[in-house]
């Protein structure tokens, strides 16, 4: 018996040295190597959300489409408001964990994301039944989307998989993700053309958008079960106690967190809110448009980000703090130039991809795209400043330029929107996105010639020395 007991840690580090044989060197090299994993399955992903967006925009037309729209950005800003983003948490805490091999530690860790991304679900499922049912007027929804509206946001938000996406990020295993996330693309392109054929509608193409999120959902819970089992059991869920004893400072950091993640998602899903109530839902259908096809064009954004954070969380872990400043500045500038493709692209063949995936009904997005597209050259651009705050315990600080951020979007808006109607709200957002990149820019590099300047203290303190 006693032969058997060391069986699950030593398979999962078994399954780490294994993997560690393949990774590259040095944490700009993983963070390529992973981000390349990410974009072969994202690539494909991006084609084929391309395709059923134009099926979408096609066959709903403006109008339904605006109503899709609509609705489906009221999901995505409840999933903000009631999703916690736990998977930074695992991360950020997690990865000293892995580093160490405890995977008691990390099992604990992750359940307890799992057990919050639960009660958020349920507390966004409330939210939504008032939100809906008592705001839909503001809107314009058609009252014969209220009922598919409530249902949709509640599936979505049982649909979270922040918690085991963290656990897989944290043990490096982008190249399972991959899988598991192809999933979504795929099965909407399948989902849109079978409805296309029967006949579309937008309760149908929600259905669908949601069955697809939820089955997602289960998948990367079994592929975070299957990656490291002794970390992913039911018996973790009772030890939360434990967990948050366990990981100094997690409480702070997950509500700091959930408020920057909060109110990042006010300035990315609020815009379209804002579009619907003050203009009307065919302009809500056009900035969607515009702003998914803006998304799509910097999706290298997510996939860095990805990558970025699990990585800083590693070498702030296991490397000096040179490394820790090299890499960083190494992301920005990689970044910094695909922000500036992605404004380009924009502005060449802004007007054309818009009618090819929409129609002619959907040119008028242009106006819309540009900003949108700067706007995302922005968030690139700044894709390491906020995992170097939250990995040097200085997650408050991503906090407050968020806030900076999102008053100057709310000042954008005061002063666009009367003279340029929903293009106003995109140039908007891009008055918050430069203010974003260079509030949380400046803090993260005094952060990292902090951290450089302690280690260096530290370095020469004299033995026995506090380094006081």
């Amino acid at each position: 018996m006693p032969l058997q007991l060391p069986i699950p840690s030593s398979k999962c580090s078994a399954m780490s040295a294994k993997r560690d044989r393949r990774e590259s060197a040095t944490p700009i090299g993983r963070i390529i190597q992973n981000t390349a994993w990410l974009l072969g399955g994202k690539g494909f992903g991006a084609i084929c959300g391309l395709a059923y967006l134009a099926i979408l925009t096609r066959t709903l037309g403006l109008k339904d489409f605006g109503h899709f729209s609509l609705i489906f950005g009221t999901a995505q800003a409840l999933i903000a408001f009631a999703g916690f983003q736990t998977w930074r948490v695992v991360v950020r805490y997690g990865s000293e964990h892995v580093h160490q091999q405890d995977w008691g530690k990390f099992g604990r860790l992750g359940m307890l994301c799992g057990m919050l991304d639960a009660v958020g679900a349920v507390i966004g499922c409330v939210v939504a039944g008032v939100v809906i049912y008592g705001f839909a007027h503001v809107l314009e929804l058609n009252p014969e989307y209220i009922d598919t509206a409530f249902l949709f946001c509640c599936a979505s938000l049982w649909a979270l998989v922040s918690a085991p996406t963290g656990i897989v990020r944290a043990l490096h295993r982008f190249d399972t993700a991959v899988y598991v996330e192809a999933i979504v693309p795929v099965g909407r392109l399948l989902a849109a053309l079978a409805i296309w054929m029967i006949g579309p509608t937008v309760g149908r193409f929600l259905g669908a958008w949601a069955a697809i999120d939820i089955l997602e959902s289960v998948l990367y819970w079994i592929t975070a079960r299957r990656l490291c089992p002794q970390a992913v059991r039911l018996a973790n869920l009772g030890k939360w106690r434990q967990a948050l004893d366990e990981n100094p400072g997690l409480g702070r950091f997950f509500v700091v967190t959930y408020v920057g993640a909060s109110i990042d998602a006010a300035t990315k899903n609020g815009p379209l809110l804002v579009v619907g109530g003050l203009v009307g839902t065919k302009a809500a259908g056009l900035y969607r448009l515009a702003s998914q096809l803006s998304q799509a064009l910097s999706k290298l954004s997510t996939l860095l980000t990805r990558s970025v954070y699990a990585e800083v969380a590693r070498v702030r872990v296991a490397s000096e703090a040179a490394e820790f400043r090299k890499l960083a500045l190494q992301t920005s500038l990689i970044a910094g130039g695909a922000g500036l493709v992605v404004v380009g692209i924009a502005l060449v063949a802004g007007e054309q991809l818009l009618a090819l995936i929409g129609g002619s009904a959907f040119e008028r997005g242009a106006s819309i795209l540009v900003p949108l597209a700067i706007a995302a050259s922005f968030d690139l651009a700044s894709v390491a400043f906020e995992p170097v705050l939250h990995s040097t315990g200085r997650a408050r600080l991503s906090l407050i330029a968020r806030l900076i951020a999102l008053a100057g979007m709310g000042i954008g808006l005061v002063l666009f929107i009367p003279t340029r109607g929903p293009s106003g709200v995109a140039w908007a957002v891009a008055l918050g996105g430069a203010v974003s990149y260079l509030a949380m820019g400046v803090m993260a590099w005094r952060t990292l010639q902090k951290v450089e300047r302690e280690e260096s203290v530290g370095s020469t303190s004299p033995a026995g020395s506090t380094g006081d």
